[in-house]
């Protein structure tokens, strides 16, 4: 099966009215121009000051989803809205929440960040997310036209159990919008968004914020990354939109080619 995909490369602020204003602009953008599937990255609707991401946070589905709804309706279009801040049981811990909006414009699938960004790097970014957000509890797949998409943000990357377990459940297809690092994405995000693909035999979609506050810029470089761990597209440092051409016929043949998944022995996987 083929599936025509966008990305959409942000540089979002602490305005929240004009981020979703400029990223369901570019969504529609991308969707007007043949996409089927657009995928955006994490926090567009804010980056900024703790207190500011906490007085974000809306319902789901709600005043931060619905202007995509609309575009997906209006485009006969997916659209991947890669994380926004959503209401939880504590103002002070939003969920960091992935939303997949189907054609008619209805939520098809939601995921909350599982693995939370509390991180010290030597002369980067020092970040405790846990303050700020409460972290998910599921694994998420869903279906686009047909197609298991296995949903996933940011620092997620780096923990493989979760891209596994995706494959298994026959992800063919796994999302990472993210808001990566400079210090870290310029050594990581490449090396990492190439490891899952390999690993699982799986297209990886990576929509990235660029830009962003004062010291704590994002690297950007949205990447379409093939089941082989090939790039076949790249966003260069700007706000913009990469495309590709997905195929699942790729994921079929590179799985029988090497079949990691076939070949596991998790009878060995314990010390």
């Amino acid at each position: 099966m083929r599936l025509s995909v966008a990305l959409v490369q942000l540089d979002a602020s602490a305005d929240v009215d004009a981020n979703i204003t400029r990223a369901v602009a570019l969504a529609d953008q991308a969707a007007a121009a043949g996409a089927r599937l657009v995928a955006l990255p994490e926090y567009l609707q804010y980056r900024g000051r703790d207190p500011g991401f906490r007085a974000s946070a809306r319902p789901i589905p709600g005043p931060l989803t619905d202007p995509f709804a609309e575009v997906a309706r209006r485009r006969d279009a997916w659209i991947l809205i890669g994380s926004v801040a959503e209401t939880s049981g504590d103002p002070q811990r939003p969920y960091n929440t992935s939303v997949l909006v189907a054609p008619d414009g209805s939520i098809a699938a939601t995921y909350r960040k599982v693995h939370l960004f509390d991180v010290a790097v030597e002369a980067g970014p020092v970040d405790t997310e846990s303050a700020r957000v409460t972290a998910g509890v599921d694994a998420v797949c869903a279906e686009v036209d047909g197609i298991k998409v296995g949903l996933s943000v940011c620092y997620d990357l780096r923990f493989p159990e979760l891209y596994r377990t995706l494959a298994l459940g026959g992800a063919e297809v796994l999302t990472v919008p993210a808001n990566f690092t400079e210090r870290t994405g310029r050594d990581h995000w490449e090396v990492l968004l190439r490891a899952r693909a390999i690993e699982n035999g799986a297209w990886v979609l990576a929509p990235s914020q660029i830009g962003g506050p004062p010291g704590q810029p994002a690297f950007g470089r949205s990447m379409i990354v093939d089941p082989w761990g090939t790039v076949v597209a790249q966003a260069p440092d700007v706000v913009g939109i990469i495309e590709a051409d997905i195929d699942t016929e790729r994921v079929t043949s590179i799985r029988r080619q090497i079949p990691v998944l076939a070949n596991r022995r998790p009878d060995t996987y314990h010390l």
